[in-house]
């Protein structure tokens, strides 16, 4: 019995060097798929420039609070999010459930999407550009019955084996080799973006046309409605983008050590996830405007990254192939860095819940999930159908698994939180943890002004979109 509590506190010690390696695994979880195509498109719809600003007045404020809440509730409890919960309160405890069903669901399609673009780097290696930027391609290759499958196991077996070695050896060592790397990456390829220029039709469009688009403000279409709707879109995407309520800023705060200091470590993670979100508008916006006009601009989620970027990549020519063979390591960088924060959430949890080593789970959880992601992938040929979501999307099964992770669960678990903190346990309960060996929270009027009022009316208005009630408010 002593030997096996040695062993269970021994994991408990698991934990990150410094703040460097929390601050860089945190970012990386934060930075991904999410910034490289997401945000771009959100902007690009939005008039750019006005998006942005709004993102970053967002980030400063609602995000700061979401974040500064899931990272200092990991501290105080030492605890996955599974039992987090529980530990500040028991009749809270259903949350830490809900906040490890929700990286369980994403986890089956993420590993999918990241076999997609394990897959596009891969052909650019070996053939032509002009074999991705044919029409149907993306089409003909997610509806195969083999191919989709083996590229998710590749990523999936690359994502296991990094959290299979652990906090240190695995996850901080993965997450200071590739953030670094794919910052240069972004800033490299969103430079290159400004160098070009393509004549259609008699138009001659350039770097600078493209960095108008992207950043000077497009008041001419802005009403009420669409304000409230750039508000939201804004707000779903810093939500999404910041890995809150997925129990992954929770289960990574339980192993930061009490000398790090919270509150420049979530400005560090808030800082390097906007500046990559907004870097990433600057690579792509620019490049498919130059390339595509307005129309190349419509495309968004998965059109943009696998359909639209592969014909602007062959419209450059000979040098297109390499820039595409960069692009898409550059995605499986911010794909793994996501992926391995959500497999560690689980498997901390498990290996919490169950008492089990993080080998043992590490394999379970890997051959669990691949064969989740078997479904999701057999969603697009033999598993296919067609539902209408509550917010008017069309999708099939790895929509739905999307919708009710990120659209559904997360605004809920966020939501519960802020009213945990806010009205029950009090925002005193993290600001004493933010404020641990005397720092100073300076922040600390303003986090209790969004915990208890702000959030709570945001992540309200975030569940009304994502069930349609706001669409009928707008009509």
């Amino acid at each position: 019995m002593d030997n096996q509590n040695t062993a269970l506190n021994t994991k408990k010690k698991a934990s990150f060097t410094g703040s460097l390696g929390f601050v860089l695994a945190a970012a990386g979880s934060a930075v991904g798929l999410g910034n490289i195509w997401r945000f771009p498109y959100l902007a690009a719809k939005h008039g750019g420039g006005l998006f942005i600003l709004v993102y970053i007045i967002l980030a400063l404020t609602f995000g700061f609070a979401l974040l500064t809440t899931d990272i200092a509730i990991g501290r105080k409890t030492g605890k996955s999010a599974l039992q987090a919960y529980g530990a500040l309160s028991k009749k809270w405890g259903f949350l830490g459930a809900l906040s490890f069903i929700v990286p369980a669901i994403i986890l089956t399609y993420y590993s999918v999407v990241g076999g997609w673009i394990t897959k596009y780097a891969a052909d650019y290696i070996i053939n032509d550009t002009s074999v991705m930027a044919k029409d149907g391609y993306f089409t003909s290759f997610i509806t195969s019955n083999i191919s989709p499958i083996v590229f998710t196991f590749i990523f999936l077996a690359v994502t296991a084996v990094i959290v299979f070695f652990g906090v240190e050896k695995g996850i901080e060592k993965f997450s200071k080799f590739v953030m670094p790397g794919l910052l240069v990456l972004i800033i490299g390829i969103a430079i290159f973006s400004l160098t070009l220029s393509h004549t259609e039709n008699g138009v001659t469009r350039n770097g600078l046309d493209g960095l108008a688009r992207y950043f000077v403000p497009d008041f001419s279409k802005v009403t009420l409605s669409s304000f409230f709707q750039l508000l939201l879109d804004a707000t779903g995407q810093l939500f999404y983008s910041l890995s809150v309520a997925m129990g992954i800023m929770i289960t990574y705060g339980s192993y930061v050590k009490k000398d790090v200091n919270l509150s420049k470590s979530v400005s560090q993670i808030e800082i390097f996830d906007t500046a990559v979100a907004i870097l990433s508008g600057l690579m792509i916006v620019p490049t498919v405007f130059i390339f595509s006009g307005e129309a190349g601009l419509e495309n968004s989620g998965a059109g943009l990254m696998f359909v639209a970027l592969p014909k602007v990549f062959e419209a450059m020519g000979v040098i297109g192939k390499y820039v595409g063979i960069t692009f898409f390591i550059m995605v499986i960088f911010a794909a793994l860095t996501s992926s391995v924060s959500i497999m560690e959430t689980i498997v901390a949890s498990c290996m919490g819940f169950f008492k089990t080593t993080r080998k043992k789970t590490s394999l379970i959880i890997a051959a669990i999930f691949a064969t989740a992601s078997v479904v999701i992938c057999l969603g697009y040929n033999v598993l296919y159908f067609e539902l209408t979501l509550p917010n008017g999307a069309v999708g099939q099964l790895l929509d739905v698994m999307d919708y009710l992770s990120n659209s559904v669960l997360m605004p809920i678990i966020s939501l519960l939180t802020c009213i945990l903190i806010g009205w029950i346990l009090k925002p005193k309960s993290i600001i004493e943890e933010m404020e641990v060996g005397g720092v100073r929270f300076k922040k600390k009027t303003l986090y209790i002004a969004i915990v208890k009022y702000i959030a709570p009316v945001m992540l309200a208005l975030i569940l009304a979109q994502a069930l349609g009630i706001t669409n009928l408010l707008l009509k």
